[in-house]
């Protein structure tokens, strides 16, 4: 399989590495409307050729897929073109800023029949995809009770860099350079890993977005800063359940954790994935339960989504997570800006 990494930032190295790795894959191009950093990504991963826009890849041509690793707003013009070319696409989350873009995209590849994918990098986690097979298996009864949390820090610590000095932080907190925020960063992460987890899918949404003073004015350069910095949401859920979601940039002392527990009527689940690594844990059965006592469980390893995409080109059909799935997610996302300026709940589902 050809390859082309559209965008040369810091999760494009990821991309590159991890595909390098597949065999039968070979990575033929890569684009930046810069082109030094182009050459300088070209350069460190052996790439033979370098562009400075899609099109440009596109009139060569010399490619079957792409790793779409731009930011969030250029998502869905690079994206559109790929799949007009005919290419396969493997494209970063969020799939777009919105959700009429998002399926768009999604109906797209789908009439096409291309494959679209996204990254939803949590999907690597193998503990998330035991947690799913035990709660739809009925492990821990009817879920009752969802709650799941996405805690960073990077805005009152600098374990990551100085947020107030790298464009590739400013641009997270600046809606007019494409940042949807806490909510479109990490919002689409959460959201899926507890609803994935919890073997439902979110059907109604009220939540709550905050944007803090950062700077004099709120601005720093190029860069203002009025993306959400806070997130937190009820939601109910198809099979019946309520839930709680929250994500932050400023939870101190949590560099990247996500947790999500699941509480049914016979047992609860609980995973936790972080810097120190991911676990989870039941509580189940009578002696269990009535003790509270929480037991680890262990998981096999899963495919990355790097190997699903190849094997989902070379199989000639889409595999999760999907354009469709994150399309979903973005209804709500979307939601969640509404409800906001609504201050009033709203369905998602559809």
């Amino acid at each position: 399989m050809r390859l082309i990494i559209v965008g040369t930032g810091s999760m494009a190295r990821h991309h590159a590495k991890h595909f390098a790795q597949i065999r039968g894959v070979k990575i033929v191009g890569c684009v930046d409307v810069f082109p030094e950093l182009a050459t300088a990504f070209a350069k460190d991963f052996g790439i033979p050729r370098t562009f400075t826009t899609v099109e440009d890849a596109i009139a060569w041509g010399k490619f079957d897929s792409a790793a779409n690793v731009t930011t969030d707003l250029a998502h869905y013009p690079t994206t559109m073109a790929l799949i007009t070319a005919g290419k396969h696409v493997l494209c970063e989350k969020p799939l777009a800023t919105n959700y009429l873009h998002a399926l768009e995209m999604t109906e797209a590849a789908e009439k096409a029949g291309l494959v679209g994918m996204v990254n939803l990098s949590y999907r690597n986690v193998p503990e998330i995809y035991k947690m799913h097979e035990m709660v739809t298996s009925g492990v821990i009864g009817d879920v009752k009770h969802v709650e799941a949390s996405y805690l960073q820090s990077w805005l009152t610590g600098t374990h990551w860099g100085d947020w107030k000095t790298e464009s590739r932080w400013l641009w997270r907190l600046s809606e007019n350079h494409g940042s949807k925020g806490v909510i479109g960063d990490v919002g689409i992460h959460i959201l899926d890993f507890a609803s994935f987890g919890a073997g439902t899918d979110v059907t109604r949404l009220f939540g709550r977005l905050k944007t803090f003073h950062k700077a004099p004015d709120d601005k720093i350069g190029e860069y203002t800063l009025d993306a959400n910095d806070s997130f937190a949401g009820t939601l109910e859920f198809e099979n019946g359940a309520i839930g709680v979601i929250h994500a932050s940039r400023f939870a101190t002392g949590y560099a990247n954790t996500l947790r999500v527990r699941v509480f049914g009527d016979k047992g609860g689940l609980e995973i936790q994935n972080g810097s120190d690594g991911t676990w989870l844990r039941v509580c189940k059965g009578v002696k269990d339960i009535n003790s509270q006592t929480w037991r680890p469980v262990t998981a096999k390893p899963v495919p990355m989504n790097y190997k699903r995409f190849v094997d989902a080109v070379r199989a000639g059909r889409t595999m999760e997570p999907s354009f469709r799935r994150a399309a979903n997610l973005q209804r709500i996302l979307d939601a969640s800006f509404e409800t906001e300026k609504l201050r009033s709940e709203l369905a998602v589902a559809g």
